[in-house]
């Protein structure tokens, strides 16, 4: 029996954990991929307080190494049915048995989103990928392109121009929704953009040798010559399994203290409703979810 089941070990179940701890409670943390989820593949965040420039693995590692050092529970399994009613909520995990704590804070996360065409599915590995930081060497000299026009994809189109022999940033509008200073060193870049323009089709076989687009604004057709194709157009909330919560288009809703709709459950990070989706909110997210915890469970005792 813990106080606090936390599930996900990304900045944000990870700051939860910190906070759970330094306030008392027992918690225990629940990941069933890779601690710092999407945070850890990022190359380089240049927003996070304190850090001018510090690499995405190496924020997360930090985070997590001050969570163990607090005596944090983690266990590296898949929840395969999770209770979220009633006074004790449980937590089933693949290999691990069963987890009960008087609290939950959710904070599973987004998970990369699709485009949603032909043989994608098939391609990945062969060309088609959804993490830059993690396959951009193995493109190294080969002419590469990013979906997307906010802060990731140009952030990944920059990267990528350190080993690509060519980039191309394919974006549906006419100008980038990513931060003015990420837009500025995408236009002052070898970076090419594929403007008001959508992938429809991916070419090749066994391996990815180009990609059709389609002006949406004339509708022309033309093939762009790619040996990789990195997609980053959002994220899909990380909220299957969890009965009972109110969501908003698929996210879920909480109130200021990350409290859901069930009581004794909060969540946190970017699987929550919410206008800002970056490390440092995930963060206060975390905190703020476990204070919340706290004080709900020192109400109750």
């Amino acid at each position: 029996m813990y106080d606090v089941i936390i599930l996900g070990a990304g900045p944000a179940g990870l700051t939860a954990g910190i906070y759970a701890a330094r306030g008392g409670l027992n918690a225990v943390i629940v990941e069933s991929k890779a601690v710092g989820g999407q945070a850890a593949l990022t190359a380089e965040i240049e927003n996070y307080p304190g850090f001018e420039s510090v690499s995405g693995f190496e924020l997360v590692s930090l985070i997590q190494a001050q969570c163990e050092r607090l005596g944090v529970a983690f266990v590296y399994d898949n929840p395969v049915n999770v209770s979220l009613d009633g006074n004790i909520k449980s937590v089933k995990t693949a290999y691990s048995g069963v987890l009960e704590a008087r609290a939950v804070i959710i904070a599973t996360g987004a998970m990369p989103r699709t485009l949603g065409l032909p043989r994608e599915s098939a391609l990945m590995g062969g060309g088609v990928s959804y993490c830059a930081t993690c396959d951009g060497a193995f493109f190294k000299g080969k002419a590469v392109a990013v979906v997307g026009g906010g802060n990731t994809a140009a952030e990944d189109a920059l990267y990528l121009e350190k080993f690509a022999s060519s980039v191309t940033l394919i974006h549906r509008r006419d100008a980038l929704r990513a931060d003015a200073i990420l837009a500025k060193r995408i236009a002052e870049s070898t970076v090419k953009v594929a403007w008001d323009s959508v992938v429809t089709q991916l070419n090749g076989e066994k391996k990815l040798s180009s990609v059709t687009l389609k002006n949406v604004k004339t509708g022309e057709l033309s093939d762009l010559p790619v040996s990789g194709l990195f997609v980053a157009v959002g994220q899909t909330p990380a909220t299957e399994g969890l009965r009972g919560v109110e969501l908003d288009g698929g996210y879920i809703v909480t109130d200021e203290e990350m409290r859901t709709s069930l009581p004794g459950v909060f969540a946190a990070g970017d699987v929550r409703k919410k206008t800002l989706r970056q490390v440092v909110t995930a963060t206060a997210d975390g905190a703020i979810a476990a204070e919340s915890a706290i004080k709900l469970l020192n109400t109750n005792a």
